[in-house]
This record gives structure tokens, C-alpha cells and sequence, in this order.
């Protein structure tokens, strides 16, 4: 009996050490979380780059701003590469987790497109706004309306949303969706702000369609991110390397001219 009860312990312990996820892959192999476009584009053309490290790289394509993270907290990916830090720092803030940025790679400017103005100046009375329904992209979508004198704000400090509008002459009326669904959503407005990696994806071209677009110096790089345990791993440290070398800026500057800007 007790011969048997030893077995069953035993593979128990087998299968609950199959089962149970680790906080990261092995020190050879990288599983990176991106979005489509750019990320998953810029990701694919530095695997040559991995190799020279001794690093295997394998990368998994999301195409939201919440799934990434999860992923990332559950150990699913040892890092993701999507988003700017602004917003990683109010998702682990919602959600309290300890996620990290370790580093710069480029800048996507938000722009406002439409298709039934061709300024941000033929705005009329009563016109459709739409805007991310997250705190950090709703706030830079508020923000270059400010900057172009069609709406002015409370406060620029802090999170920003349409209610913290002090005056808006044009009485335009403001509404907000997941960053996502906006390209599917924006013909329906008169304007809408989309994330350039979003834009990309639906075959805009920001440096041409947009009305108005952010600065390139604008302080909203896209990082990477990874758990903060796993931050100082020899493998990060490789991975952050290889975001910020020459292959790395000369892919983005061949490949998105005048459309998303290196950070590093």
C-alpha cells in the first residue's frame, strides 16, 4: 500500500511540473508579443540579428492593446512589443501588475483622418469626433485638437478625457472606442484619431492622410516590455540590444520613411 501511495505521489509531482508555466522560457528562446504592423514587420526583419545573439526568436501577433500585457503577466510571452510606456504604466496601475519598460525602439505619431473633410479646418458646428476610449491615446488625441486651436483643455495634467474639454466653439460632439475598432469606425465621423499602427494596417498613410498629426519627437515611444523580475536576464538585456542597433533603425527608416521614427 505504501509502495503505491509513493507512486501516486510521485506522478503527481510529474504532471504538476508539466503543468505548471514558468516566468520564462528558456535562456536560448524568446517568445515576443507584437502588434501586426509595425511590430510584428520590424520583429521578422531583425531574426537574423537573434541568431548573432544565440537567441531563437518566435513571435506571436495580437490584435489588441489589453491581450498583450495579460499575456505577458500569465508567462505566456517573455515580452511584448506594442505600446508606449504611458499606457503600460495606467494598465499595471488598472490591473495591478509589475510590468516594466526596458527600452525605446520608435515613434508612431496619432493623427486624425476622414473621409468627409480635407482640413481640420472645415470642421463645422456639431461635427463627430471619435477618439480611443483609453485614458493615455484619448489624452494625445485631446491634446492635438488643442494644439490646432480647435478645442481648449482644463488641464493638461494627468489623464484626459472629453470631459475635461473648457471650451469647444464648434460644439463638435465627442465619442470614444477601443483604438482597435477605429479604423473600422472613423468613415461613420466626420474626424477620428488612429493610432499609426492601426493606420498602417487599414493602408493609410499617416505623413498623407492624416488632417493633423503628432510631432515625431513626441514623448510616446513604443517600448518593450516584460515582466519586472525578468528584467535584468542576459536574454532581455540581448533583446532590448538588438531593438536598438543600426539594423534595427535602418529597417524602420527604409521601410516607414516619414510615417513612425526611430527612439533610440
Amino acid at each position: 500500500m505504501k509502495k503505491l501511495f509513493a507512486i501516486v505521489i510521485a506522478f503527481a509531482l510529474i504532471i504538476s511540473g508539466c503543468t505548471k508555466k514558468s516566468n520564462q522560457t528558456g535562456d536560448n528562446k524568446i517568445i515576443l508579443g507584437v502588434s501586426p504592423v509595425p511590430h510584428a514587420e520590424i520583429a521578422e526583419a531583425l531574426k537574423d540579428e537573434f541568431k548573432k545573439e544565440g537567441l531563437e526568436l518566435e513571435i506571436k501577433v495580437f490584435d489588441d492593446y489589453v491581450q498583450p500585457n495579460l499575456a505577458l503577466d500569465q508567462g505566456d510571452i517573455d515580452a511584448n512589443f506594442f505600446q508606449h510606456e504611458p499606457y503600460l504604466k495606467d494598465f499595471c496601475e488598472q490591473r495591478n501588475l509589475n510590468l516594466v519598460s526596458v527600452g525605446k525602439v520608435h515613434i508612431e505619431p496619432i493623427g486624425f483622418y476622414s473621409t468627409k473633410i480635407k482640413s481640420i479646418d472645415d470642421l463645422k458646428d456639431g461635427d463627430s469626433v471619435l477618439i480611443p476610449n483609453d485614458a493615455t491615446n484619448g489624452k494625445r488625441a485631446l491634446l492635438l485638437l488643442e494644439r490646432e486651436g480647435v478645442i481648449t483643455l482644463k488641464t493638461t495634467e494627468g489623464d484626459i478625457t472629453e470631459k475635461d474639454i473648457d471650451k469647444n466653439p464648434k460644439n463638435l460632439k465627442f465619442e470614444a472606442a477601443d483604438a482597435a475598432n477605429l479604423t473600422n469606425l472613423y468613415q461613420d465621423v466626420t474626424i477620428a484619431a488612429i493610432n499609426t499602427n492601426y493606420a498602417l494596417m487599414a493602408e493609410l498613410k499617416p505623413s498623407k492622410d492624416a488632417l493633423i498629426l503628432e510631432d515625431k519627437d513626441s514623448p510616446y515611444a513604443n517600448i518593450i516590455a516584460v515582466k519586472a523580475e525578468n528584467k535584468d536576464s542576459e536574454k532581455i538585456k540581448k533583446l532590448v540590444k538588438i531593438f536598438n542597433s543600426d539594423a534595427c533603425k535602418n529597417f524602420i527608416n527604409e521601410k516607414y520613411a516619414d510615417e513612425i521614427f526611430p527612439a533610440f
